[in-house]
């Protein structure tokens, strides 16, 4: 199967470009664009482990998330351009509690099955909680303040953009300390025991090229697989919320899915919560606040007040990915869970 898995690679990537580009269907679209993603986000997993293994754990997982987020922030761009807001915060609602319960999930439930229990920084974990924490508040204060009597309905946007700038400085922030400053403490142990005798399966040089490739090609049939979701909304009755939180989060996630599995299942769950957690904070934190400074750009303006049901969803994302993240350790059961919770809100999504 590795043989064949940069054939298929290219293959499918190939016909899935052919397909779009020559108009042949948006269903034979959805299927090819479908498949070559499989392999594309394989790829993508398997150069951030490359990177990873010269650049160590935190800096792998900091790169995964920003190169996962990335065909995200193009696709969501292209829909603000178009003013289709509500499926821009949908999309990103979708993408935080997919990260935070599917990928995170399906990362313990996999790794937990091979191995008892997986355990990874504690420190890490509670700052990762601090944080999601304050996402919620960031976005749960614009949206109860501006539907208050009291508040005028033009100084809307400028609420939101004066939360989103405070929002990327708090996520520089986090940078410069978990990078820098306090890089040490946020050192997983067990991930670098775990990368011990490892070899890397290219030199750093091509390791680089092939992340930056796999973020191209992922950002291409992201883009030409969202043109094809009208089939779903239209044949299958499906809502723009519905198909913006779980089709478009979904084939957004596919590269964090595939890398985060792949690390749980050699017992590297620090560098998998670092993709999962990390990337949801990375959108929370700086997608969102970007998008609406990117929207001044174009005619129309995104603000971040979102709905009461994203809101719930992201509220409740939070809480049990945090109660179950904190204590520095994840078991099948665990991963269960999540992935239960996820599998409940798919099915209210669906019928709202």
């Amino acid at each position: 199967m590795k043989k064949l898995f940069f054939p298929l690679l290219i293959a499918t990537f190939v016909l899935s470009a052919a397909a779009h580009y020559m108009h042949w269907g948006a269903e034979i679209e959805f299927i090819l664009s479908a498949a070559a993603i499989v392999f594309v986000a394989g790829f993508l997993g398997k150069a951030t482990e490359s990177v990873a293994h010269y650049a160590g754990q935190r800096v792998g997982g900091l790169l995964n998330a920003t190169f996962g987020n990335a065909a995200e922030l193009i696709i969501a761009i292209f829909l603000i351009k178009e003013g289709l807001f509500d499926v821009v915060k949908a999309s990103l609602t979708g993408a935080i509690i997919g990260n935070l319960l599917l990928v995170l999930g399906a990362s313990a439930l996999a790794g937990g099955l091979k191995f008892k229990e997986q355990k990874f920084n504690v420190h890490l974990a509670g700052q990762n909680a601090s944080l999601m924490l304050l996402g919620i508040i960031a976005l749960f204060v614009p949206a109860v303040f501006v539907k208050t009597e009291n508040f005028p309905e033009s100084e809307t946007l400028t609420l939101s953009v004066v939360v989103a700038a405070f929002l990327i400085l708090a996520y520089a922030g986090w940078l410069i300390y978990s990078m820098v400053t306090h890089k040490d403490l946020l050192e997983d142990h067990v991930d670098t025991q775990a990368d011990h005798g490892e070899e890397a399966a290219w030199s750093k040089g091509r390791s680089i090229l092939y992340l930056t490739l796999a973020t191209v090609m992922v950002a291409f049939v992201s883009e030409w697989l969202v043109h094809t979701l009208h089939v779903f909304t239209a044949r299958f009755g499906m809502s723009e919320l519905f198909v913006g939180a779980f089709v478009v989060a979904i084939i957004g996630n596919a590269a964090e899915h595939s890398a985060a599995i792949m690390l749980a299942l050699k017992n590297k769950m620090g560098a998998a919560v670092e993709i999962a957690v990390g990337s949801s904070l990375q959108i929370a934190l700086f997608v969102a606040p970007v998008l609406v400074f990117v929207s001044l750009l174009f005619e129309q303006h995104m603000n971040l007040i979102f709905s009461t049901i994203e809101l719930a969803a992201i509220g409740v994302s939070v809480l049990i990915a945090t109660s179950i993240s904190r204590d520095g350790s994840t078991t099948w059961y665990e991963g269960k869970l999540l992935l239960i919770v996820y599998a409940i809100l798919g099915v209210a999504f669906y019928f709202v």
